[in-house]
């Protein structure tokens, strides 16, 4: 690995910083540094020699427009509840450390750390992508999810309107869908929602990690706050689309303690079902957790990390189907106990909202219609 140094030779116990990136230049964003990803070649390393002063221009987000061919995406994972989905964005702006999807920026040539976050890729025509793919006579349909990667509605969508492009589509073919996100913009496609929803079409969980909002400021620093993710709650259900809640993820020592309260509030707001995932730090992400742990909690970053190995079997990670997401060991099942008692108590629906997939049907092709006139 070759480094690349600013200035010249520092002094010895001069520190070093990960790419150079100064808390004035990274405000509001969630990660630390900038490390390459794990595919590069080099990386590169600014040491503060005192003579040279770091950049402190705010960190712009840039928007490439995404070259894909083929919008829905599949998976076999046995411990998913769905076989394929749907990122109208790569990349996400709301900045959540703790984000497992931060590593697929490396597939890009770039870093998961602030590239993750201010880099983004934008799929403008996934609706005709989705269209062109529902229109096959093999297709067969299943829910398909969106949120699983990145967000759908971060801050692009207020103008792009992609994911809006790809409900529409939703609607005109009785697909099934299914949403996970952390942002009340939702709410702008409350209309959409409700007409999928009136056919058992589709359903919506909300992700709330957290009813500090100093903590979420923390670990989410471009996200809506929790108070608005529970309006959401409230105003989608108000309107007849099935909205859950998701305490994700749970962390030792920053949230697992509000568990209980989350779900009551959640519930308070009608709220049919809940679920939870406990942080996990596949690839890149174990650094980067470190990192801001040492600059966020850094009285408890040592306990944080220690309580998260113990549930990996002495690892940072555990990539196991049904125990990468739940852990294992005592504080493991002290957590599933907790939350499935809360859930029961509390009156949530024991069984998971179903959608319908024998509604599907395909409109006819507006080129078809002109073809027979």
């Amino acid at each position: 690995m070759k480094d690349t140094f600013s200035g010249d030779k520092p002094a010895p116990g001069a520190p070093i910083r990960p790419m150079g990136v100064q808390q004035e230049a990274r405000r509001g964003r969630g990660a630390v540094s900038n490390p390459a990803g794990r595919y590069e070649a080099s990386e590169t390393v600014s040491v503060d020699d005192g003579w040279h002063p770091q950049e402190t221009e705010p960190l712009r987000t840039q928007v490439t427009i995404d070259a894909t061919r083929t919008i829905i995406a599949r998976n076999q994972s046995p411990d998913i509840p769905f076989d394929r989905s749907i990122n109208p964005y790569r990349g996400c702006e709301h900045g959540c450390i703790y984000c497992f999807a931060r590593p697929t920026h490396a597939y890009l040539g770039l870093s998961p750390g602030l590239d993750f976050e201010s880099r983004l890729f934008a799929k403008p025509n996934a609706a005709e992508l989705l269209e062109k793919e529902l229109r096959k006579p093999r297709y067969k349909p299943q829910v398909i999810a969106m949120g699983t990667n990145t967000d759908p509605y971060q801050p692009l969508e207020k103008r792009m309107r992609i994911t809006r492009s790809v409900l529409e589509v939703m609607d005109r073919f009785s697909h099934p869908v299914s949403i996970v996100t952390k942002s009340d913009l939702i709410l702008q496609d409350t209309d959409v929602l409700a007409r999928l929803a009136e056919r058992s079409l589709t359903k919506v969980i909300i992700s709330v990690t957290t009813l500090d909002r100093k903590i979420a400021r923390k670990m989410e620093p471009r996200a809506p706050t929790p108070g608005k993710r529970l309006e959401a709650i409230r105003r989608l259900n108000a309107a007849g689309v099935p909205t859950g809640v998701m305490v994700a993820p749970v962390v030792p020592a920053i949230n697992d303690h509000e568990i209980e309260t989350i779900l009551k509030e959640a519930r308070d707001r009608g709220a049919v079902d809940a679920a939870y995932v406990v942080l996990r730090l596949p690839l890149e992400i174990k650094d980067l957790i470190r990192e801001w742990l040492e600059e966020q909690f850094p009285d408890r970053a040592r306990h944080v990390i220690s309580v998260l190995r113990n549930m990996r079997g002495g690892q940072d990670y555990d990539a196991q189907w049904f125990k990468r997401m739940r852990g294992d060991g005592a504080y493991a099942e002290l957590l599933s106990k907790r939350f499935h008692l809360a859930k029961r108590k509390l009156g949530y629906g024991a069984e998971p909202f179903e959608l319908d997939t024998t509604r599907f049907e395909r409109p006819p092709a507006d080129d078809k219609q002109l073809r027979l006139l």
